[in-house]
């Protein structure tokens, strides 16, 4: 039987309204070790950003981190999953939209993240991909 999303992904993704600072999600992805946050609007899912977004288009660009909005470097072109969604369908999807993490929504809320690490470790444990996300983190 097909697994399904719920059992692969990491529950309770770290989130921000938009007009939280890009300076405050670098520290909550330092705090937590991880490589995005979960951009919100009235509570919604409305982008993610990513550690990559902060360095193209926040640092790069020349923007103050301390001060500008993650909804002004967040990526809003989103594709999401549900809980209920087969893990299969996330790795169709990430292959087809050349993405790495899939937020999973329910009723518009963020419940969950699965990433490409989440689903090596799934498909093919002995993967590089699988035993590097199985790693502890560098600190």
């Amino acid at each position: 039987m097909a697994k399904l999303i719920r059992e692969v992904m990491t529950p309770r993704p770290n989130a921000l309204p938009t007009t939280a600072t890009a300076a405050e999600a670098a520290r909550i992805m330092r705090d937590q070790d991880i490589g995005d946050v979960i951009v919100l609007e009235n509570d919604r899912v409305c982008g993610i950003l990513t550690d990559r977004d902060l360095v193209v288009r926040g640092l790069a660009q020349g923007h103050d981190l301390a001060t500008t909005p993650v909804a002004s470097l967040c990526s809003r072109d989103l594709t999401v999953l549900a809980p209920s969604d087969s893990v299969d369908s996330a790795v169709d999807l990430m292959r087809t939209k050349a993405v790495r993490r899939l937020p999973v929504v329910e009723d518009g809320r963020p419940v969950g993240i699965v990433s490409l690490g989440d689903l090596a470790r799934e498909r093919d444990p002995q993967s590089a991909l699988g035993t590097i996300s199985e790693s502890p983190p560098n600190r």
